[in-house]
């Protein structure tokens, strides 16, 4: 009997989904000769009447490699173990996924999403008897069981190419340029694309930032004539004395204050002598064409799921670690996030160059 296998993916987009699903498809197919199984908008699919799945084919993995968002389609609201329900309800629906991949005659599922996405994924394996086989996708790249996550890097790049655009504009009106970029726990993205795009300043939810040093930063380069500054600002990063501790609170403090960018500009009014402005790339940089090293990596990871599958090393997730592409249980990969090391060579390069952090 021609094995049935499952492909979700669940959470937010990341540029690189379709390449993983492609990859998966082409080499389960011509490999192992299987029969796959789209399920769409991650879990959802299997529970809505009727579920909604479609047969993935040779055919329709055309064209994928280099398309954005995913084919298959995804929600970050749709936790079958706290599923919404009319007018507001919520139940466990759990029972009723492991239902229909029973009624499917379908071996397994892979799963590919983020950390929530991964967590969900091993609670059905473990408290409801669903085989599943993770795939990490995370823009943030703060899984700490693999050295990357396909779409961060396409992220950047997005990044990156925004403070290109902004330096010039930034330095015809002498202005102070706020960028925020995703990264709500991590910074991640701030870092990388501040030190490839040349900011004058960034700031990371893993430090509170000291206001005086930022304006400093700003006055000390007016002194030598440079009338402008680029701040990179994550959107988890909040000035010292105004972490409130919990995730939840944080969550609150930032969307009372209008977000990172703009608590940054409120919270350096009266210290800065200039114009400021800000921009906030939001879902920018989820969007568009992967860059060529995530429609790689999302190529060996897709390649890895399948080989996992026909292993049956259920229960593992694949990773990327010293340039190998191997498993790890998906209990391990989501045990603790990766957060940027304050200690670390990106940061000690930034602060050698010359980039302000808010801290000493």
């Amino acid at each position: 009997m021609k094995r049935r296998v499952g492909i979700l993916t669940g959470g937010g987009d990341a540029p690189g989904l379709n390449a993983v699903i492609r990859a998966f498809v082409k080499y389960g197919i011509r490999r192992f000769g299987w029969e796959i199984v789209g399920v769409e908008d991650s879990f959802n699919g299997l529970l809505d009447a009727p579920r909604r799945l479609q047969l993935m084919t040779l055919r329709s993995c055309q064209g994928l490699l280099h398309r954005g968002g995913t084919v298959l389609g995804t929600t970050n609201r749709g936790d079958p173990f706290d599923f919404p329900g009319p007018n507001g309800t919520r139940s466990d629906r759990s029972g009723d996924v492991a239902q229909a991949v029973a009624d499917e005659g379908l071996s397994g599922l892979v799963c590919i999403g983020g950390d929530g996405t991964q967590a969900i994924s091993l609670r059905l394996m473990e408290e409801c008897g669903v085989p599943v086989v993770g795939v990490p996708k995370t823009i943030d790249n703060d899984l700490s069981a693999t050295d990357a996550t396909f779409g961060f890097h396409s992220a950047v790049e997005v990044a990156t190419d925004a403070l290109d655009r902004l330096h010039t504009t930034a330095e015809s009106h002498e202005r102070v340029m706020f960028l925020e970029v995703m990264g709500r726990d991590a910074g991640h993205i701030a870092l990388s694309a501040g030190l490839a795009g040349g900011a004058d300043v960034i700031l990371l939810p893993e430090i509170p930032w000291d206001p005086d040093r930022v304006a400093e930063k700003v006055r000390a380069r007016q002194r030598i004539g440079r009338l402008f500054s680029i701040v990179v600002v994550a959107e988890g990063a909040l000035p010292m004395g105004a972490d409130v501790g919990s995730p939840s609170e944080r969550k609150a403090r930032l969307k009372r204050g209008g977000g990172a960018a703009q608590i940054a500009m409120a919270t350096l009014e009266g210290r800065v002598d200039a114009e400021m402005r800000s921009t906030v790339l939001g879902h920018l940089q989820r969007g568009g064409s992967p860059i060529a090293f995530d429609r790689i990596l999302a190529t060996r990871f897709g390649v890895a799921a399948a080989d996992l599958v026909a292993a049956n090393r259920w229960g593992e997730m694949v990773r990327v670690w010293n340039d190998e592409v191997d498993g790890v249980p998906i209990r391990d990969a989501i045990r603790t996030y990766r957060l940027v090391d304050i200690d670390g060579q990106l940061v000690r390069a930034a602060r050698a160059t010359g980039i302000e952090l808010g801290s000493a």
